[in-house]
């Protein structure tokens, strides 16, 4: 599939590689991500999106790694986001302590890997998805388990990571070569939940 908003291609200009460069996590190994070069094409959007973005990926979120990155592979899987899960379950997922039945369980509806307190926010980010809210039972439960300020920054990194997902998929962001698949996980076409 075409992207309709192409990301930018090599040779970019200073202030873009600059922009690029301040964008990717060091040590990847990997060239500048097709998602940050679709967005390189305003730039000021991107200096507007670092703060938050920043915030989000652990620079002051009161939520743990780990349980940030189940976060973000369940929206992204929720919203069939195969783009921006297949690069955190790739490059973020692994370094987090996920491991590959958890990655893999992130794609599916299938609930059996996770522990009661990941299972508890992996419903926690699905009521949000489906309803965008969370029924008072589940919020009882899930106020048990997190602070209120815990509980505002799942609520808002799933907000984030929705927005991520729409950009990816409606501008037919190409996927990364070494990304990791839907298909990779799941039998089948790559069902996600939601599917079942």
């Amino acid at each position: 599939m075409a992207a309709r908003i192409p990301p930018l291609e090599p040779p970019y200009e200073a202030e873009t590689q600059e922009l690029l460069e301040s964008l990717m996590p060091r040590g990847t190994g990997h060239p500048p991500l097709a998602l940050f070069r679709m967005f390189a094409r305003k730039p000021d959007l991107v200096r507007s999106m670092m703060p938050w973005g920043g915030y989000e990926l652990g620079r002051g979120i009161s939520v743990p790694h780990r349980e940030r990155e189940i976060v973000i592979l369940r929206v992204c899987a929720r919203c069939r986001c195969e783009y921006e899960w297949g690069v955190h379950a790739t490059l973020a997922a692994p370094h987090a302590g996920l491991t590959e039945a958890e990655i893999a369980a992130t794609a599916s509806p299938d609930l059996e890997p996770w522990s009661p307190r990941d299972r508890l926010l992996v419903r926690l980010v699905d009521a949000l998805h489906d309803r965008s809210d969370v029924p008072d039972d589940r919020w009882a439960e899930a106020a048990a388990a997190w602070s209120p300020e815990q509980l505002l920054d799942l609520i808002l990194l799933t907000g984030w990571y929705h927005a991520i997902s729409f950009a990816a998929n409606a501008a037919r962001v190409p996927l990364e070569p070494w990304a990791a698949r839907f298909t990779s996980v799941l039998p089948g076409k790559g069902a996600t939940p939601g599917d079942s």
